[in-house]
Order: C-alpha cells, then sequence, then structure tokens
C-alpha cells in the first residue's frame, strides 16, 4: 500500500466512522451567515434572546465571554467568530445554552428555525478533504426535501467544536 493510498483510507476510515457520524433524530436548525446547521436537540436546555456577555481577559476571540443564568456563570462561544465570519448581532441573535456532560455552555448563532427530525438514510457522511479543511466537528451532513428543492443542513458535533477547542476555558 502506498504512503497516498493509506492516507486515503485513513481518511475514509476517520469519515465513515461511527463515532464520528451523526445519528438519526431531531435536531434544532439554526443559521450562521447564509449556511445552515443543525444541533442535536437532546443537547438543547434553551434558547434564549441575546445578551452582552462579561467578557473575560485573556480568552479567545471567539469566547465571547460569560453570563449568569440562574446564579449558573455560564461560558458563551460566539460560532460565528469561531468560524472566521465577522461578529453580527441583531434582534434575530439568539444565545443556544447547551448542556453537554453536565456542562452548560451558551452558543451565539444568527437565528434558530425549527426542530427537524432526520432518518438515517437523510444523513450522509463528510467528504474527505484530504486534511485541507478541519472536518473534526461536522457529523454528518443531512438532506431533508421540502417541495421542488432540497434543505441541506451541516449537522454539528457541538461537543467536538466547542468544549474540546476550549479546553482550559470550559471544563
Amino acid at each position: 500500500m502506498t504512503a497516498s493510498s493509506s492516507l486515503e483510507a485513513a481518511a475514509v476510515a476517520r469519515v465513515s466512522s461511527p463515532a464520528h457520524a451523526a445519528a438519526e433524530g431531531e435536531y434544532l436548525s439554526f443559521r450562521l451567515g447564509t449556511e445552515e446547521y443543525g444541533i442535536d436537540i437532546l443537547r438543547v436546555q434553551e434558547i434564549r434572546g441575546f445578551e452582552q456577555p462579561t467578557r473575560l481577559a485573556g480568552a479567545p476571540e471567539s469566547m465571547c465571554g460569560v453570563l449568569n443564568l440562574r446564579g449558573a456563570i455560564v461560558p458563551i462561544v460566539d460560532l460565528r467568530i469561531h468560524f472566521g465570519i465577522e461578529a453580527h448581532h441583531d434582534a434575530l441573535t439568539v444565545t443556544v445554552v447547551l448542556n453537554m456532560n453536565g456542562q452548560t455552555v451558551g452558543v451565539v448563532v444568527d437565528s434558530v428555525s425549527d426542530v427537524v427530525a432526520f432518518s438515517r438514510d437523510q444523513i450522509r457522511a463528510v467528504p474527505a478533504f484530504n486534511g485541507t479543511i478541519d472536518t473534526a466537528h461536522i457529523a454528518g451532513i443531512a438532506t431533508l426535501r421540502q417541495g421542488e428543492s432540497d434543505r441541506m443542513l451541516i449537522l454539528v458535533d457541538i461537543e467536538q467544536l466547542v468544549v474540546k477547542t476550549h479546553v482550559g476555558l470550559i471544563h
């Protein structure tokens, strides 16, 4: 096996790995810019209107601060900034409060749309990009047929995206 084919095999194994694949079920859909994403609805604790969090000195730019939610201090990550999109907050901007294995974290998104149920056959694996694009936080691509067009959602492994990329700030 050549080095190139072993790299391709590793990429295919990673993409089709059950630990990395999105499961069928319900997803909260949200927007960042022009793209639509989905996160497992079982992770969502609540959806709140955007409030400017208290900034923490020395935190990465995407960690926009903390909020006091009913006595709990919750770290807030702005996903626009995390994905390299300029921060923009308006009347539709919301904070989605998530519970991930006992950790409460908020993520700022442009807007939320609805809850969508996907069956296993509607979810596809993330294509291999030969290392040019970091897809570790993408669990799959889901397609929902709506009339004459398809609605595609990028299914996000929110724990991989938020908790593991902000090691030391969220524990």
